[in-house]
């Protein structure tokens, strides 16, 4: 007995250890990165989204900020639908009351800031965010947009702030934004606003802050984005590199869309997608390439997964004729193409002495500029055909957009704008031929631009527009965030730009002349009471002929003012590789990033 207790027992430590000698199974390899990876063409401003205006900044603004409301990603033109409401607002019958219930449950990426606890969003975050705008302290370019709807006792706090020359005073209640309890938000307006949604679904702006983070921070809030979106910033190098992160607090927030019935690849995604939790990628990064060239190879080398709006240099060889050339359609990449609820424009400083005022001459001055900018050459050969003429402040895909509406503004006619000026005086009075101001002074354009490839050509059109018409123009170069700074504290005497529709309704863009607006959206300042008596009365009407009559109105003053001269509405290609999955380009918000899908099998090794 005891020899067969010897033998079982030295089985089983022979056993044993011949199970301690077996190679451990090794673990199942982690997945590899889903890293969503383009290039912004334009640098970036910062990252507080009550001292932004610039659309680049506040495309990564969407992704960490949340607005109470967002933009179905399918739906096409659009379709509101809550987002960290828990459903759409109450609204009262006078559209002067609006009351939003928010969803228990989200709370903000973690930061220092917060001390170690975890922080939940609730109805006194919007109340901060959206006081921010009013503090004169944080110079908002979008205080006027908030002012204009009326917000009871908002802007008392700000006077109150100016006057005494004290802190503005955030603890104070003020009726206009308020909440009701941990979860409930109402708006009280002086005015009906009908439209006032708008202003809740745009988290890139209007998203909600906790005021311990921006106490935490202070000066360096721009470096310091802490929201309850889907990313938060996880590496920036300013003017170079952006780099966000999935936000791993996160709610749980599933992909639902409501693509039209005759959308074909809409509805093909959300078969594809319907109920993924979101966002589907881990990371965004962003390189900040102004050149064209460089961006176009860095995508044909497959070093980006998206090339976010082709340079238009490329258009004829990658779109002919709108379409994906055949070569990239054998590699599998997609196009999207679109086009944007945009326009570009310049616009004239009315305060500059030579550009500025509403005197006849002043007039003439800046319609025969405009008379003589050849658009048509413009779309041809600088952009290719990706344009179409604007006729009007009025963008595609809003309200009051009329495809058929015609105006003075889109006319090239320099015999016209010649006589124009030699009817005013502007003619050449020394000989050295170039036309004078009709005093004798000599007359200089200054037109603000950027010192890159992309700009170049547009500075040559300029140039060659003006020499047919006998003024002179210097060309002022900074880099784009400075001029936006010069432009701001009136320093440009004319500055060419594009502006994005952000909401789908006509009047974002008329703020852009509106004269309470001056030195904030309206960086020509551009005052003229009848104009501004017709935006305010747009902004309490609803939709309908009254509006649409007094919308007619402001087009026509506009183009015979002239403050702005409407050049194009652009075409967009953007261009996914084959791996890129989901991808559509926003009309009126900027959020993409949680809806697109990596497939890492198909994507190069890095």
């Amino acid at each position: 007995m005891n020899t067969r207790r010897a033998l079982l027992a030295a089985a089983l430590a022979v056993g044993a250890a011949a199970a301690v000698a077996q190679p451990a199974t090794p673990a199942a390899p982690a997945p590899p990165e889903k890293v969503l990876r383009y290039a912004f063409l334009v640098a970036e401003t910062g990252f507080d989204p009550a001292q932004l205006s610039d659309l680049y900044s506040r495309i990564v603004t969407a992704h960490i900020f949340d607005a109470l409301y967002n933009y179905d990603y399918l739906a096409r033109p659009f379709k509101l639908k809550p987002n960290t409401a828990a459903a759409m607002p109450e609204v009262s019958e006078d559209f002067r009351t609006w009351t939003v219930r928010l969803k228990p449950g989200t709370y903000f990426a973690d930061d220092a800031a917060f001390k170690g606890r975890r922080r939940e969003l609730v109805a006194e975050d919007y109340v901060y965010a959206l006081k921010r705008f009013y503090d004169p302290a944080v110079k908002s370019p979008l205080y006027s947009t908030f002012r204009q709807e009326g917000l009871l006792g908002l802007q008392a706090l700000r006077d109150d702030a100016l006057k005494h020359k004290r802190p503005f005073d955030y603890d104070k209640p003020v009726e206009g934004v308020r909440a009701l309890d941990r979860y409930t938000l109402q708006f009280k307006l002086e005015g009906p606003r009908p439209r006032f949604l708008y202003n809740l679904a745009s988290g890139d702006t209007y998203g909600a802050v906790a005021r311990e983070v921006v106490e935490h921070y202070g000066d360096r809030i721009m470096e310091h984005p802490v929201g309850t979106g889907p990313f938060m910033l996880d590496r920036w190098r300013r003017s170079s590199l952006i780099r966000l992160v999935r936000n791993p607090g996160f709610r749980e927030v599933v992909y639902e869309a409501q693509p039209n019935a005759d959308d074909a690849e809409g509805q093909a995604l959300l078969a594809r997608f319907k109920g993924r939790r979101l966002p589907m990628i881990d990371a965004v990064e962003i390189s900040i390439i102004e050149e064209g060239q460089p961006r176009w190879l860095s995508f044909l080398n497959r070093e980006f997964d998206l090339m976010f709006g082709l340079p238009e240099e490329y258009a004829e060889v990658v779109v002919p004729h709108g379409h994906l050339a055949p070569n990239l359609e054998k590699q599998g990449m997609r196009l999207a193409r679109s086009l944007a609820s945009d326009r570009t424009m310049y616009y004239f400083n009315m305060e500059d002495p030579l550009v500025g005022g509403y005197t006849p001459e002043k007039v003439a001055l800046r319609r025969a500029i405009g008379l003589a900018t050849d658009i048509p050459t413009e779309i041809a050969s600088t952009r290719k055909h990706q344009a179409i003429p604007a006729q009007s402040v009025v963008s595609p895909m809003a309200w009051g957009y009329d495809e058929h509406f015609k105006s003075e503004n889109s006319d090239f006619d320099l015999p016209r704008a010649k006589a124009l000026l030699d009817t005013y005086g502007y003619v050449d009075k020394d000989g050295d031929g170039w036309r004078d101001q009709p005093d004798g002074k000599p007359l200089v354009l200054e037109i603000a631009s950027s010192p890159d490839s992309r700009t170049k050509p547009y500075d040559e059109l300029w140039k060659r527009d003006m020499d047919k018409l006998g003024l002179r123009i210097r060309i002022r170069t900074a880099q784009w965030p400075e001029n936006l700074k010069s432009a701001r504290a009136g320093q440009l005497m004319i500055w060419q730009l594009g502006f994005n529709n952000t909401t789908p309704d006509a009047q974002i863009g008329l703020e852009l002349m509106y004269g309470p607006a001056s030195g904030g959206q309206n960086l020509g300042r551009f005052k003229l009471e009848r104009y501004d008596e017709i935006y305010r009365r747009m902004l309490v009407l609803p939709d309908g002929p009254e509006r649409e009559a007094l919308l007619r109105e402001a087009q026509k003053l506009l183009t015979a003012y002239m403050p702005q001269k409407f050049r194009v509405h652009r075409i967009l290609n953007d261009l996914a590789q084959p791996w890129l999955i989901g991808y559509r380009r926003p009309y009126f918000n900027q959020i993409f990033w949680s809806y697109v899908d990596i497939d890492t099998a198909k994507q190069p090794q890095r």
